[in-house]
C-alpha cells in the first residue's frame, strides 16, 4: 500500500483507480490523494443531498492490545477509554504534559481486550510513537497497523441504502460512534458509522488487496442514486459546514481542548492519572475566563476567507480565521475563527475579516453552520 519513503508521495491502493476517474491528485500529509474528479461544489452536494464515495486509507490505524490495554489508553489520552462498550467509538485526544493538542482521534473498542487508534495522517507517526512511549509499565502492546488497512467511507443520507444492499450485517442497529465486523460485497470488513461530513454514513475498515474491488462493488451500488466519487477538497468544505475542528487548523499543539471548546472530551473522574492532567484542570477552571472563543462567520460579501486572515473590530485585530471556504449549502463564504471573548456572541456586529487589506463584514454565527435534519 505504500512505496518507499524515497520515492515521493505513498500511494494507497486505490492509486490507479483514482487516475483513471481523472482525479486531481495532491500531495496530503506525505500521501498523494485525490483532490477532486470534477467540481468540488458537485462532489459537496452529492454528499448533502444523495452519496459520496471516499479514499481515506491516510488515515492512521493503530493496534493496542493486551490485558492492560484499556489502562494504558486511559493514561495516554484523555478520554474515558475504559469505559468504551465493545462495539463501540469514541472521539476523543492525546495531549502532551502541557495540555498542547497532539492530534484529535477515534477510538474504537474492537473485543475486550483490543482497539483501534484511527489517528490524522499528518499526526499518524507523532501519535504512534508517544502511545508507544506512553506504553511502559503497561501489559499492552502498540502496533502500527496504517499498512494493515485500506479504508473507504460512504456518506451521505443515501448511504444506509448503498451500504445495506451489499451486506448482511444489521446496519439498523448499528448506532452513530459504533463498529462492527461483517462483509460489505463478499469483502471482510470493520464497518463503523462514524464520519467527518455531517451527514450520515460509514467507514469501511478492509485489507488494502480488498479496496478495488470493495469501491468498485459501492460505485455500482450506488448508480441508481446518485453516489459520486469524493476528494479532500469538499470533505474539507462538508466538515467546515459541520463545524468539525482540523487538526492544524482549529486544533494545535498551542491550545488545549479548553481552548478549542472542546473541554468535553477530558474526563477528569476517570481513574487514574492521565497524561496532561495537571495542566488540563487549570485550563478547565479558567475555561469560563478564556481570552478567545471559537466561533462561526458568514460573509456579507463574496470574498473567501483563508486561514490565517486577520480578524477585526472596532479598528483593531481581535482573532484569526483558523479554516475559511465557499459554503456550497449556504450559498456565501464561511469560516471558523478564535476571536476575543467580547465579540463571540452570536449576532455580535462590526466584526469583518481583513482580506488582503479590505475590511469584508462577517456576522458571528455559533457553531455549525449546518446540522442534517434527523
Amino acid at each position: 500500500m505504500s512505496s518507499s519513503p524515497t520515492a515521493g508521495p505513498r500511494r494507497t491502493a486505490l492509486d490507479a483507480l483514482h487516475r483513471s476517474l481523472g482525479a486531481t491528485m495532491t500531495d496530503f500529509a506525505g500521501w498523494d490523494m485525490p483532490l477532486r474528479y470534477g467540481s468540488e461544489r458537485d462532489e459537496h452536494n452529492a454528499v448533502r443531498t444523495r452519496a459520496g464515495l471516499f479514499d481515506l486509507s491516510h488515515m492512521g490505524e493503530i493496534t493496542v492490545t493486551g490485558p492492560q490495554a484499556a489502562a494504558l489508553l486511559d493514561h495516554a489520552l484523555v478520554g474515558n477509554i475504559g469505559g468504551v462498550s465493545t462495539g463501540r467509538a469514541r472521539y476523543t485526544m492525546i495531549c502532551r504534559e502541557d495540555g498542547g493538542i497532539l492530534d484529535d482521534l477515534i477510538v474504537y473498542r474492537l473485543a475486550d481486550t483490543e482497539y483501534m487508534v484511527v489517528a490524522n495522517a499528518s499526526n499518524a507517526q507523532v501519535v504512534l510513537d508517544a502511545l508507544v512511549e506512553r506504553a511502559a509499565g503497561f501489559d499492552a502492546e502498540v502496533r502500527d497497523d496504517r499498512d494493515a488497512y485500506a479504508l473507504l467511507a460512504v456518506q451521505g443520507p443515501e448511504s444506509p441504502g448503498i451500504v445495506k444492499g451489499l451486506t448482511d450485517a444489521d446496519l439498523d442497529g448499528l448506532k452513530y460512534y459504533a463498529g462492527l465486523p461483517g462483509t460489505v460485497a463478499g469483502v471482510p470488513a470493520l464497518i463503523a458509522r462514524t464520519g467527518y461530513t455531517g451527514e450520515d454514513g460509514f467507514e469501511l475498515f478492509v485489507k488494502p488487496e480488498h479496496a478495488v474491488e470493495l469501491w468498485q462493488a459501492l460505485t455500482e451500488a450506488g448508480e441508481g442514486v446518485g453516489l459520486v466519487p469524493c476528494g479532500l477538497s469538499c470533505r474539507d468544505t462538508l466538515r467546515l459546514e459541520a463545524g468539525m475542528p482540523l487538526y492544524g487548523h482549529e486544533l494545535t499543539t498551542e491550545l488545549t481542548p479548553f481552548d478549542a471548546g472542546l473541554g468535553r472530551v477530558v474526563k477528569f473522574d476517570k481513574e487514574g492519572d492521565f497524561v496532561g492532567r495537571a495542566a488540563l484542570r487549570e485550563a478547565a477552571e479558567n475555561a469560563n475566563h478564556e481570552p478567545s472563543v471559537l466561533v462561526g462567520l458568514i460573509a456579507e460579501g463574496r470574498r473567501v476567507p483563508r486561514a490565517g486572515y486577520p480578524v477585526v473590530a472596532d479598528g483593531k485585530v481581535i482573532g484569526e480565521v483558523t479554516s475559511g471556504a465557499p459554503s456550497p449549502t449556504l450559498g456565501k463564504p464561511i469560516a471558523m475563527a478564535y476571536v476575543d471573548a467580547m465579540y463571540a456572541a452570536p449576532g455580535t456586529t462590526g466584526v469583518a475579516v481583513d482580506i488582503r487589506g479590505s475590511h469584508e463584514p462577517y456576522e458571528v454565527v455559533a457553531l455549525p453552520f449546518y446540522k442534517r435534519s434527523k
